[in-house]
């Protein structure tokens, strides 16, 4: 078997904007597999700045990843676990080589057409009437949950924005969720989530920058709004440390990138602990590419998880590869008749 890694440029159709900054591209690295007529694909989705393995030997562990491909997916997994990225390119890459075609990773009602998955609508930080804009698409285009990353722009001006949405629709109509992405100060935090509790959300995300884990414990005890770890889970690689992380929170919910927690086996590590302590999660990609996409909404759909998930992000490039994915009514179906036009 040959395995050998590329890399692409995402470009976004619009700037989107993030607490951490506007993002104009994204990068992404691939792996391919050649074994005689059966080929595999899976995407290393790293976000700069973010990813716990944004290091300057990021590709030079993709070169050895692919030298020493004949290890096996399981070894390979436990040899990369600094690189969470790659451990989840690797696990999609041998799942499309044994699968019956490259991109039909886990075949499901799912991927058949017959059932979909609920999906939030992302309203991505800007000025205040491009996020209006982008908040009456998704009304308008049926989503029920709606997920607002702030932290960017006046305060003021995004409790009018929610202010907005609660004028037009109830909790029950519209489920809101913000994710902060830690841009509020440890002092702040209570005071703003107070303010945000007017209007009913579901839940906020990270409200405070990651390691601060005593201010965060303190918050999820008082918190008039669920709070959800996003990226406080990122870098922190044995089950022990998962779980002491749990236990000390004490989070109402945390939220599962693979790309971000070592792929799938990752994830269903952080599942089996979130179940034991009661604690809510959904699953969301990383800005990867179609490609990526599609493998974690498949291996999500078989989780069984009646939540909005995180999986709506395949329209943000302009050079995306065309897939069976397709967003309608707040719901992420796998349209069988579309075709994929991703080449080896």
């Amino acid at each position: 078997m040959k395995a050998t890694y590329s890399k692409y440029i995402l470009n976004f159709k619009k700037p989107s904007g993030t607490s951490r900054g506007v993002i104009l591209e994204k990068e992404t690295w691939f792996i391919l597999l050649d074994d005689k007529d059966k080929k595999g694909v899976g995407e290393c989705g790293i976000l700069r700045g973010l990813s716990i393995d944004d290091r300057p030997d990021y590709e030079e562990k993709l070169q050895w990843t692919c030298a020493n491909i004949h290890l096996g997916k399981d070894k390979l997994w436990e040899s990369l676990i600094e690189f969470p990225s790659i451990q989840f390119g690797v696990e999609m890459a041998f799942q499309s080589l044994a699968s019956e075609t490259p991109f039909l990773l886990f075949p499901s009602d799912f991927t058949n057409g017959s059932k979909s998955i609920p999906i939030n609508g992302l309203v991505w930080m800007g000025n205040e009437s491009f996020m209006k804009e982008q908040i009456q698409e998704k009304l308008a285009d049926g989503f029920h949950c709606i997920k607002l990353k702030i932290g960017a722009i006046d305060f003021e001006k995004e409790l009018q924005l929610l202010q907005f949405i609660r004028q037009h629709f109830t909790d029950e109509q519209v489920e809101i969720r913000v994710d902060a992405n830690g841009a509020f100060n440890t002092s702040e935090a209570l005071g703003k989530i107070i303010q945000l509790s007017e209007f009913k959300l579901h839940s906020i995300e990270q409200p405070i920058s990651k390691n601060n884990t005593d201010s965060m414990a303190d918050l999820c005890k008082i918190t008039p709004i669920p709070i959800a770890l996003d990226e406080e889970l990122i870098g922190v690689f044995s089950m022990q440390d998962k779980e002491e992380l749990l236990q000390k929170v004490k989070p109402q919910y945390i939220i599962l990138k693979p790309s971000f927690i070592g792929g799938f086996r990752g994830t269903q590590e952080w599942i089996a602990l979130a179940n034991k302590y009661q604690i809510g999660w959904w699953i969301t990609s990383a800005l990867e590419s179609n490609v990526g996409l599609n493998a974690i909404a498949q291996w999500t759909f078989l989780q069984d998880n009646t939540m909005p998930q995180g999986l709506g992000t395949g329209a943000l490039y302009t050079n995306n590869f065309d897939c069976p994915l397709r967003v309608s009514e707040g719901q992420l179906w796998y349209k069988n008749a579309e075709k994929w036009n991703y080449n080896f």
